[in-house]
């Protein structure tokens, strides 16, 4: 047995493989729903309603759904060109310290110049901390997986340091939180009342404009012939290595809007629990949408909805949210050998 690629492969088999392992997803979620005493039926009806089943819970969805999409973008964005960029969580967090660093008075101005400020800056911190892994990577051969991923445990102990000391809250009551942002450095609601904040518009036209780059720019063209062939790249006359420098930076910018989104539309401080793992699972939001900008907005959405049903459905049904981890890690194991069946076809010899 052996695998040999597909050239030009159809409609069918880009769409059937995928499809494919969504539903068998579905099957081994019900088994375990079983397991565990519950009715399946029951358990993803319950998911689906509470993600989807009322104004709230579909507004809570796409609340959920926002710093996914920037990590999404983001990882999607540095695989394309085959930079592995683990760190999103690391540069999350650069955009949520540089929100709060600028939002809580260093710049006294209003808001329609203080938010396009702090965003700008924020992508400028997230661009910065992973400028740092590509240049170790094009200058010296480092391995970037191993580099993001450590920058993520070295800069979420730099934020805990930070809290603990110059940034944290006198009236905290002893919590390791950052003081509250401006009234004029909050991202407004789009629904009042409730917390869906522009920043998931935000997120939705960041998708846009990185679909643009990658199909209709220069740079996304380089992009993806760096990541198909790197050496054909290079004999086709493309800087390869500029290339990786100029994703890192847009792919770190990306992620770092997720920190800006998180703390100036929802959370209004730091804290260490910012993030319940937005920059890990953005991997999983890429990988499910196949790298594509426009896809990542739906892959960010059914995850979103798995956690936030998940929620409902483990109140309603007594069955524990780790429902939702194994889903979403079970649909990335079947996406990513979906993938490769896209590509490739078993032969036997």
């Amino acid at each position: 047995m052996r695998l040999e690629p597909v050239q030009n492969p159809s409609l069918a088999r880009k769409v059937l493989p995928p499809a494919i392992a969504l539903a068998f997803t579905v099957l081994i979620a019900s088994l375990l729903a079983m397991i565990a005493g519950a009715n399946p039926f029951s358990v993803l009806g319950l998911i689906i309603k509470g993600a989807f089943g009322s104004k709230f819970a579909m507004l809570e969805t796409l609340n959920r759904a926002t710093p996914l999409i920037f990590t999404g973008l983001a990882v999607a964005v540095a695989f394309r060109a085959r930079f592995w960029n683990i760190g999103a969580e690391a540069q999350l967090y650069a955009g949520a310290l540089m929100t709060v660093l600028l939002g809580t008075g260093f710049l006294p101005w209003p808001s329609l110049a203080l938010l396009p400020a702090i965003a700008f800056i924020s992508i400028l911190a997230g661009a910065a901390l992973l400028l740092i892994p590509a240049l170790l990577k094009t200058r010296f051969g480092v391995d970037e997986v191993v580099t993001t991923l450590l920058f993520n445990f070295i800069f979420l102990l730099f934020i805990s340091m930070l809290l603990e000391g110059p940034l944290k809250d006198p009236m905290s009551m002893g919590w390791p939180k950052s003081a509250r942002l401006l009234p004029e450095a909050r991202l407004p609601r789009i629904v009042e009342g409730l917390r869906l904040h522009w920043g998931f518009a935000l997120a939705i036209l960041s998708a846009l404009c990185i679909w643009i780059i990658q199909t209709r720019s220069t740079l996304g063209y380089e992009m993806r012939a760096v990541g198909l062939n790197k050496e054909a790249a290079a004999f086709a006359g493309i800087p390869v290595n500029l290339v990786l420098i100029k994703t890192a930076l847009l792919s770190g910018g990306l992620a770092a809007l997720a920190g800006f989104s998180e703390v100036a539309g929802l959370k209004g401080s730091l804290t260490l629990d910012l993030s319940p793992g937005f920059g890990y699972t953005g991997i999983i939001v890429a990988m499910l949408a196949l790298l594509n900008p426009l896809g990542v907005v739906l892959a960010a959405l059914f995850v979103a909805g798995i956690f936030v049903g998940a929620d409902s459905m483990s109140r309603a049904a007594d069955v524990p949210t780790y429902l939702a981890d194994i889903m979403l890690a079970t649909a990335l194991l079947l996406m990513v050998l979906a993938i490769m069946l896209t590509r490739f076809r078993v032969v036997r010899d």
